[in-house]
């Protein structure tokens, strides 16, 4: 992992909350107390011959990916979760790369220490997934990319997508889409929200946990200023990592060639359940976001007693820029009809919008639980009835396929102008797709 710091200056899930609030409240029972959420990265037991393995699809573009990580810190900034400490960041970038990876040669999915806590009884694996505690090796996962990989040379630089998982989840959980997008010449970059993401591991060996799940679980917990706390958190996460990469295009320790990929003027956006959240109201908040896709995610938070809507500003005002509503089958979720903060959305924006829904699916069927949880319950690591609730009944390579199809052509349409009319109207290509209107 490469490391750069910024000087001083400048409810159960796919239920109820789709950012993902209510899955902390769900695993208060499971996870009890977390503690200060960071603790020393511990060894990594052997694997056992008894734990599920999987893999996620190829990607489908002509490019190979390469990947590598940074550590960012705000040193203007306190952190808002533990103020004691500057805030800091991992993120990682995806990029189309000069070879393939082989074998071995492929980037773990996460490191061992992320691995063995996300699979743990503590982590994200476990509470929002309900896999079975240390039933899989997450640590055996690999991607399709060459860790720190030579960039390929491009004649111009290439767009830029920032990526912000769920509520709970980390960077890692939308890499099917990821590595598909680099494929198709995109530099994608995901990031992870310390203490909000399940576990985030720092070079230095650090393993910082989520501290959602303990302070969800407060008596008298206000869970609308918990929500705000955290989307909050999350927008000015989204906003350093943009001046970071204005600064990372003169970054010399950076994989050869890859600072000068990054196109700054063409920068899109794409999140799941609170990420999508995220997107929205970074977009709302930030212009130089010029495109963005909510996955599924709400854009309202609950009342002060709990009950009730409050709208998020940017359902109040809108946008005024390119924007994708994509829903799921899920209790409270589908069409913008369904969901307050989606309606209200739908009416005060300006900009292009559509709205698409898979039918079939739930919460998890556009993020890496599509593909990987039915390989894992055919191996007995995760209940049949928890991978229905989570992914649904579609077919999860129909999932993968449309997930990356229509994003894919939302951004194709709107960051380098090229456009497919896959988001014309309904599609006989994805009969498994409602367009709405």
């Amino acid at each position: 992992m490469r490391e750069r710091v910024h000087g001083w200056g400048a409810a159960d899930h796919g239920r109820g909350l789709r950012t993902g609030v209510a899955v902390a409240l769900a695993a208060t029972a499971v996870l009890g107390g977390v503690g200060a959420a960071v603790a020393p990265a511990t060894a990594v037991p052997a694997v056992a011959e008894r734990q599920a393995r999987a893999g996620l699809p190829q990607p489908t573009g002509p490019y190979a990916v390469g990947t590598t990580a940074l550590r960012l810190v705000d040193r203007g900034r306190p952190d808002p979760w533990q103020p004691e400490r500057a805030r800091e960041l991992m993120i990682s970038l995806w990029y189309p790369a000069t070879r393939p990876a082989h074998g071995d040669e492929r980037a773990r999915y996460m490191e061992p220490p992320a691995a063995e806590h996300f699979g743990g009884p503590d982590g994200a694996g476990v509470f929002n997934y309900r896999t079975d505690p240390g039933r899989t090796d997450w640590s055996g996962v690999r991607t399709h990319a060459l860790r720190d990989a030579p960039a390929l040379p491009a004649t111009r630089p290439r767009p830029v997508v920032l990526y912000s998982a769920g509520l709970g989840d980390p960077r890692t959980w939308g890499t099917g889409l990821v590595e598909d997008l680099v494929s198709r010449g995109y530099l994608v970059v995901t990031v992870d929200h310390p203490y909000d993401a399940s576990e985030v591991a720092f070079p230095d060996g650090r393993l910082a946990t989520s501290v959602l799940p303990t302070l969800a679980g407060q008596p008298g917990l206000d869970i609308g200023a918990l929500l705000r706390k955290a989307l909050a958190t999350r927008v000015a996460d989204t906003r350093f990592v943009l001046d970071e990469l204005a600064a990372l295009r003169t970054d010399r320790r950076l994989p050869a060639a890859l600072a000068g990929s990054l196109d700054l003027d063409r920068i899109g956006m794409v999140g799941h359940s609170a990420g999508g959240f995220t997107a929205a109201q970074a977009m709302h908040d930030d212009p130089r976001i010029k495109a963005g896709v909510n996955l599924d995610g709400q854009l309202h938070f609950p009342g002060p007693d709990g009950t009730g809507v409050q709208l998020s500003s940017v359902a109040e005002e809108g946008l005024d820029r390119p924007f994708l509503l994509m829903g799921t089958q899920s209790e409270d979720s589908g069409d913008y009809r369904g969901q307050p903060g989606w309606a209200a959305f739908w009416q005060h924006t300006r900009g292009w919008k559509a709205d698409v829904t898979l039918l079939g699916s739930r919460h998890g069927s556009y993020t890496d639980a599509q593909s990987l949880l039915p390989q894992l319950a055919r191996q007995g690591a995760v209940p049949e009835e928890a991978v229905r609730g989570d992914v649904g009944d579609v077919r999860p390579e129909r999932a993968v396929l449309a997930t990356r199809a229509y994003v894919g052509s939302f951004l194709d349409r709107w960051l380098r102008g090229h456009d497919d009319h896959l988001l014309d109207g309904p599609s006989s290509r994805f009969p498994e797709m409602r367009f709405e209107s």
